[in-house]
């Protein structure tokens, strides 16, 4: 992918220095890094005295400086150093809200040309893969029209009819994912805990709703690609309650494409036809948990 006009990190590789700029925006997410969190090589040089109005951070330090290394090749020079994003816990002990990432900086130098004179360019590794190591996954769940072509408009529903819910992840730099649906709860209220409470996918990615009589609920197999997952639930409301709306909260998680299904990814329809339990990938013997509730806690 091509780097923006202006990228998140650029490098001057200069005859005794080099200076590297840090937009503050690193990730592109809207949120700001601290000046404190940054630091370059493993002497962790801290940057220029930043100003907070600015939206970048620069750091300037000679070639052997802040722990760079130096290799030496029969044509060029090269100094190596690392820019450090360390973010500070947050206030939470229990939560996390970013990880550390790394962006690998090289400045290379001719030794057969006079260093002020050659247009030397700073090669670094791609900004791209630092932010793969953020694995910054963005989940989805909508409710889709009769077709599954688009999102549906309207969230109304009279008893009788179909929900068909369609469960997607996208991804930039991952390696291929495929997504299950390990959980979906319906309450009264926002609140997931509350009570009334029914769990119509449980134990891990069982269709616990398609055992009920005169339901049609099920996983729809095949998938549209290994990273979406889409399913049919017979639309239904709590006894007794008066009010017309449900909440539905699930968890979503993802495990390697490459990962054949298990007991701890899968995701099971429970067939009426046969009165067992039918993976929509992989063997049916993953499913067997389903019926004994000993399924294993997904990783």
């Amino acid at each position: 992918r091509a780097l923006s006009p202006r990228p998140a990190v650029a490098v001057r590789c200069q005859e005794g220095q080099l200076a590297v700029t840090v937009r503050r925006d690193l990730f592109g997410t809207g949120r700001p890094v601290r000046a404190a969190e940054l630091s370059l090589g493993t002497a962790s040089c801290p940057p220029l005295s930043p100003n907070p109005a600015q939206a970048f951070v620069t750091f300037v330090a000679a070639l052997h400086e802040c722990g760079s290394t130096l290799q030496v090749t029969p044509d060029s020079l090269i100094y190596r150093t690392t820019l450090f994003y360390k973010p500070t816990p947050s206030g939470n002990p229990l939560i996390v809200r970013a990880t550390p990432a790394e962006v690998l900086i090289e400045c290379h130098y001719p030794r057969k040309s006079n260093v002020s004179s050659g247009a030397v360019h700073p090669t670094w590794a791609p900004f791209r893969s630092t932010v793969a190591a953020q694995e910054r996954l963005r989940f989805s769940l909508r409710l889709m029209d009769d077709d599954w072509s688009r999102e549906r408009l309207s969230n109304g529903f009279q008893l009788g009819d179909s929900l068909r819910f369609q469960a997607d992840v996208t991804s930039e730099g991952h390696v291929p994912l495929r997504l299950f649906v390990d959980q979906c709860v319906a309450t009264a209220t926002p609140d997931r805990s509350s009570s009334p409470r029914y769990a119509f996918i449980d134990l891990g990615g069982c269709l616990v709703d398609g055992r009920a009589e005169d339901t049609g609920s099920a996983f729809v197999s095949p998938r549209p690609r290994p990273e979406s997952l889409r399913f049919l639930v017979d639309a239904f409301k709590f006894a007794g309650d008066a009010g017309n709306l449900l909440y539905i909260s699930c968890h979503l998680r993802v495990s390697p494409a490459a990962l054949a299904p298990n007991p701890w990814n899968k995701a099971c329809s429970f067939s009426k036809a046969s009165g067992l339990w039918a993976p929509l990938e992989g063997t049916a013997a993953i499913c067997s948990c389903c019926d004994t509730g000993s399924c294993p806690s997904p990783a």
